[in-house]
């Protein structure tokens, strides 16, 4: 097995701006597999907010290279490597490895028709007037997902919902909130016709929400990282945002996909704005989701060769094999 391990940045057209972070580029680490002439490629980002970084998740594969074989199994990768993103890149990368070498697509691997997916376009937090015009820019996508913060979120939810009075709308707070302000907000909230609310309080300090019945559906996003806390976060939350970066790839994101299923949970599918070698395994857990957030690369002033193209409506066309899979 050949192993190469790349560090590649791709410039953002704009500062994208969220709860207590801002970002300038996306920051990938490409992990390479190549046996007997095929050829598997996986992407990462990590996650920012357990310092996970190029460095680190370069670092985490290197490591490990010796142990990468041509017999690798999907099992010992999840063994090889915690959650994050290096075991997100090894993990997409066998995929498409294994989907090349069995000359099959990775909907024919898994047994899944592909359907086409409608993804939200997502709005920064800057000013109300900023956020309005840009709620209009986006135009041709009817689902908007709006990052808000403590500071004035109903007004920015005012003036995008006057802007938009047509779109779907949820909101995503990354842990920006208390719990008395999510009670307060929520009625608004609800008012505006806001879908859901994502991640509201902060990581490991949302138990209240075991037993609260919120009157918007409620989203766990950097609540649960992985399979491993997937009951956790079912016991408090009605919808669960898998991202491939957070859970280390397709092998646990399709077993949250399982676990919600038995559930009856609803889903959503996330990204920390990749290219299309990102979007690419995540449109396979959007099949299962009611949410789909998969427009990382509209962001980036230059997506990849063979990239999803984003038609009216939202709608990302399904990747092609010269992507991934």
């Amino acid at each position: 097995m050949k192993i190469k391990i790349e560090k590649k940045e791709f410039d953002l057209k704009k500062p994208f701006v969220i709860t207590g972070y801002t970002e300038t580029t996306s920051s990938t680490v490409w992990l390479t597999l190549e046996s007997g002439g095929y050829i598997g490629r996986g992407e990462s980002l990590g996650i920012y907010y357990k310092d996970e970084d190029m460095d680190s998740m370069a670092a985490q594969l290197e490591a490990i290279t010796s142990s990468i074989t041509d017999d690798l199994t999907f099992e010992q990768v999840q063994e090889m490597l915690p959650y994050g993103g290096a075991r997100n890149a090894l993990d997409c990368a066998l995929w498409d490895l294994r989907a090349k070498q069995q000359s099959k697509s990775i909907w024919e691997l898994l047994n899944i028709t592909p359907k086409e997916l409608s993804t939200v376009a997502t709005i920064g937090i800057d000013t109300p007037e900023n956020m309005a015009q840009e709620a209009l820019d986006f135009q041709m996508y009817k689902n908007l997902k709006i990052k808000v913060s403590g500071e004035e979120p109903i007004a920015r939810l005012e003036a995008i919902r006057a802007a938009r009075p047509d779109a779907s709308i949820i909101i995503d707070v990354n842990q920006g909130w208390n719990f008395k302000e999510l009670k307060e907000y929520t009625p608004v909230c609800q008012k505006l016709g806001i879908a859901m609310i994502e991640q509201p309080l902060p990581r490991g300090d949302d138990a209240e929400l075991e037993g609260y019945k919120s009157s918007v559906a409620l989203g766990s996003d950097e609540s649960c990282l992985d399979s491993s806390e997937y009951a956790s976060s079912a016991a408090r939350y009605d919808i669960i945002n898998i991202k491939l970066d957070k859970c280390g790839g397709l092998t646990d994101g399709l077993k949250i996909v399982e676990l919600a299923k038995a559930d009856g949970k609803g889903l959503m599918v996330g990204n920390m704005t990749g290219t299309s070698l990102s979007m690419a395994p995540s449109y396979v857990i959007g099949q299962y989701c009611g949410f789909v957030d998969i427009d990382g690369p509209l962001f980036l002033k230059q997506d990849i060769e063979n990239g999803l193209e984003y038609r009216e409506g939202g709608i990302a066309s399904i990747p092609t094999k010269e992507l991934w899979g």
